[in-house]
């Protein structure tokens, strides 16, 4: 019995349950009938009625003659079997789709109406074509793709990225909406990179991608979703020079984002639930709890797919990581815009705004170059062949303005690119939700520990890079490269000289040597 029949069945047996186990005497019968034919009941395809008196005894002669199977609805003779249309139409139909198996319904129902003069609805139609196996799967003209789990053989061969709305914090007091811009490791299931900003935009994009690049290199694939700010030409141009293979999403198929939608749904499950049920958090303490909840839940935590904890199987990416070079990385999120000094005033306008320009340029064509996410109180200006020229300063046109600027030397000290974004990014961006902190990121970045370990194995005539060590041998010089900070390869070559025998105990002792004697 099917659970709708059995539902049914039920039904008739409760409204006539006093009868059938004789609560109701048999001179009563028919008034207690009559007393339930004036009375509203909800039946169980969802109407409210009262049921007919006839109805309610034959229901109840059912059951005395068959029991509570007597109680379910008929089954129909004709199950199965076309009623409002022919088995010669249906065939016929069926045979029209073989024959043309890409041939939608109103090409089937033209050439019905052709032989038979009949056409059948949609609906009908495709129920009986997915009865016969006649549908365009069925017969294998759809080209629909199986879906596989997403993995990759070892840790940093692929990185997927996406955002998630997130929970509101307190500003000012105020209150945002914050969202998570979130970069997770394909192999190990581990976050490279997962903060929460006020809003999802290309620099925020960019703010996440350096945190990740900078702390563990960079990964072979960068997998990214469909949306406008993943196709920037800068950063293409960055995962070009990096020999990233940046993968974007198909369009209309989201399935393979299902990797980070999963952690999404992880971390609202296990982490913003516990936030939205607490007291509201300022953006700085949403972001130290989240990173906590990374480090000691969710990295500590064996995947239920890798039947590993992802913080164990990140590890292994130490000999898979690939450093990278910030300054070349950070000059392609700079934009561009072609200007000619004003004549008169000296001065350059980007967005609406005037910066001043040193009067020996009035009238030349140069290259403004500026960062497009931050206040913009200063521009960079450059001669249309990328040669550095000055920092120009946002300001009114009023009298006494250029002053300053005309009283001073004409030879000017040039600067390396970078050098200039360093010295010129006084004012810092508002930290993590407004921008890129690149004067940060570049003080932070050091002598690379795979770097550190080429060299020595160089130096000490082995080859194999990290495997020219052993598991032993890697711990140790793992130390040594974390107790001193400002190493190099300059120091670390002195240290080789002047060690008396080559190895790494020796060349150990010699910077010890070096660096208690407050050499810089």
């Amino acid at each position: 019995m099917k659970s709708m029949d059995l539902n049914v069945a039920v039904f008739w047996c409760s409204l006539l349950h006093k009868i059938i186990f004789g609560e109701v005497e048999k001179g009563d019968v028919y008034q207690h009938l009559k007393t339930l034919a004036n009375q509203e009941f909800l039946f169980p395809n969802g109407q409210r009625k009262k049921p007919s008196l006839s109805t309610l005894k034959r229901k109840l002669k059912q059951y005395r003659e068959g029991g509570l199977e007597a109680l379910a609805r008929k089954k129909r003779n004709d199950i199965g079997k076309p009623r409002s249309f022919s088995q010669e139409i249906i065939d016929k139909a069926i045979d029209i789709k073989k024959d043309q198996p890409k041939r939608s319904h109103s090409n089937i129902n033209f050439i019905l109406n052709n032989i038979h003069k009949v056409e059948i609805p949609k609906s009908t139609l495709y129920r009986h074509l997915k009865e016969n196996n006649a549908t365009r799967l069925k017969l294998g003209v759809i080209s629909k793709k199986v879906r596989c789990r997403w993995t990759r053989d070892i840790p940093n061969e692929l990185w997927v990225g996406d955002f998630s709305y997130g929970p509101y914090v307190l500003i000012d007091g105020e209150t945002y909406p914050t969202y998570l811009s979130l970069f997770i490791d394909c192999n190990s299931r581990y976050v490279v990179e997962g903060r929460y900003y006020l809003r999802q935009s290309l620099d925020i994009l960019v703010d996440s991608l350096l945190r990740a690049w900078t702390v563990h290199g960079v990964s072979e694939d960068l997998y990214l979703d469909n949306a406008k700010i993943y196709h920037s030409d800068a950063l293409k141009a960055a995962c070009y020079d990096m020999n990233i293979n940046l993968i974007h999403r198909p369009n209309r198929d989201p399935s393979p984002g299902g990797l980070v939608e999963r952690i999404f749904g992880t971390n609202q499950a296990q982490f913003e639930s516990e936030v939205r049920a607490s007291d509201i958090l300022t953006l700085d303490k949403l972001n130290k709890a989240f990173q906590a909840w990374l480090h000691l839940v969710y990295h500590e935590t064996v995947h239920s797919e890798t039947n590993e904890k992802p913080r164990k199987m990140f590890q292994a990416a130490l000999s898979n990581m690939k450093p990278i070079n910030m300054e070349r990385v950070i000059k392609f999120f700079m934009t561009t815009e072609e200007r000619t000094v004003n004549p008169d005033f000296s001065d350059v306008s980007i967005k609406k705004k005037l910066f001043k320009v040193d009067p020996k340029y009035r009238g030349d064509r140069v290259l403004v170059k500026y960062d497009p996410f931050s206040e913009l109180d200063k521009v960079f200006i450059y001669t249309l062949k990328e040669v550095f020229l000055q920092t120009a300063p946002l300001y009114k046109r009023e009298r006494g303005a250029h002053k300053e600027q005309e009283s001073e030397t004409v030879n000017k000290p040039k600067y390396k690119y970078i050098d200039i974004l360093i010295d010129t990014h006084d004012e810092q961006l508002i930290k993590q939700a407004k921008g890129i902190d690149y004067k940060k990121l570049l003080q932070q970045h050091r002598w690379p520990f795979p770097s550190f370990v080429e060299t020595l194995a160089y130096l000490m005539g082995k080859k194999g890079n990290l495997q020219a060590f052993n598991a032993g041998e890697l711990e140790t010089l793992k130390k040594i490269y974390d107790k001193y900070d400002e190493l190099t390869e300059p120091r670390l070559k002195q240290a080789f000289e002047l060690a008396e025998v080559k190895n790494i105990a020796h060349v150990a002792h010699q910077l010890k040597q070096i660096y208690s004697k407050g050499v810089k």
